[in-house]
């Protein structure tokens, strides 16, 4: 297939890419690359993708209207997915615009190419941060999600109202990712592993958020990429026995779906926290504080629609994924 994934050289977006041409996809990359955090490393990314056959990179920006339509109209693509948003619950309290033109206008720009670009399945990233103000655990995509706690989690929520009205008006095949707490080589150095590496590598102490009293639904990225792939390959379609006076989040008479990613095996953070300091053989000094406007204090995924319906789920295990990210982070920040 000829495959659009934007955000390419962000982090998911450079597994994906690799899975999909590793098997003989085609793949379209875009992206920004702008300097919400290190530039450097989203090009080392691109590095792992330039050159390998099948790849095209084009430097773009979702919200840019006219390009993104210019691009459909030349390329002809058979799959999308959308890997590109402004990331980040506690960014978003700083610069709420940048999520309205990533997150929001940027959307509608790729909904209406794969509407006129008359595209098989558009595969987009959501998010835990949905589930909001909910407390019944695990998360089920079955549970409404109409109480966002921070403006990057309304944004993703309107994502998938957005390509549900998209599903209906144009039968166009729509699935949502929610993902959870994704973590690995290559990573984000604005996530809280990266964080906690940086400060204990440099014998600074790290910011404990809750008092140390969170749980994280930790998914490691070769999981995620997995399950990206598999669903790609699966279009949304109606659900037949959905019942309008009963609505089912999950599902529709239109051809949309949304899943879970996660590791359906919430960790404690001091736990994790563990894991990176026998990875790194170093003690964190830690800084105990409050939990911060926009986040929760846990995550936890039920995972039995994503497992039903591609034959997969998540299993690696914290330890074992926080190993391999301190092998990469050692090998590339030669420490």
């Amino acid at each position: 297939m000829k495959i659009l994934i934007t955000g390419a050289a962000g982090f998911i977006g450079m597994h994906v890419a690799q899975r999909l041409l590793a098997r003989g996809d085609e793949v379209v990359g875009i992206d920004n690359l702008n300097d919400y955090y290190d530039v450097g490393l989203k090009e080392a990314r691109l590095q792992q993708l330039v050159g390998l056959p099948g790849f095209r990179f084009v430097r773009l920006d979702i919200a840019d209207t006219a390009g993104v339509a210019e691009l459909f109209r030349k390329e002809g693509f058979d799959g999308v997915i959308n890997l590109a948003a402004q990331a980040g619950v506690r960014y978003s309290l700083i610069n709420p615009h940048a999520y309205a033109q990533s997150n929001l206008v940027g959307f509608v720009n790729l909904l209406e190419g794969c509407r006129h670009g008359k595209v098989k399945h558009f595969v987009y990233a959501s998010s835990s941060s949905v589930y909001g103000g909910n407390t019944k655990m695990p998360f089920s995509e079955h549970d409404s999600v109409d109480h966002p706690v921070s403006l990057y989690a309304a944004s993703k929520k309107s994502n998938e109202l957005m390509a549900h009205t998209y599903s209906h008006l144009f039968g166009l095949p729509t699935t949502g990712l929610r993902f959870f707490t994704v973590y690995g080589p290559w990573g984000r150095p604005d996530m809280s592993y990266f964080l906690f590496a940086d400060a204990i590598m440099a014998g600074r102490p790290i910011d404990v958020f809750n008092h140390g009293r969170m749980q994280r639904d930790f998914t490691y990225i070769d999981d995620i990429a997995e399950g990206v792939v598999r669903v790609l390959d699966r279009p949304a379609a109606p659900d037949p026995a959905f019942v309008k006076d009963r609505p089912d989040p999950a599902t529709s008479w239109a051809p949309y779906r949304v899943y879970n990613i996660g590791n359906h095996q919430p960790v404690e953070l001091m736990v994790f926290i563990e894991a990176i300091e026998e990875a790194l053989g170093r003690k964190a000094e830690k800084n105990f504080l409050p939990l911060q406007e926009g986040d929760v204090p846990a995550t936890y995924a039920e995972t039995a629609e994503l497992r039903d319906a591609t034959g997969f789920a998540p299993a690696t295990l914290v330890r074992e994924g926080v190993r391999r990210f301190v092998e990469w982070y050692r090998g590339y920040y030669r420490v």
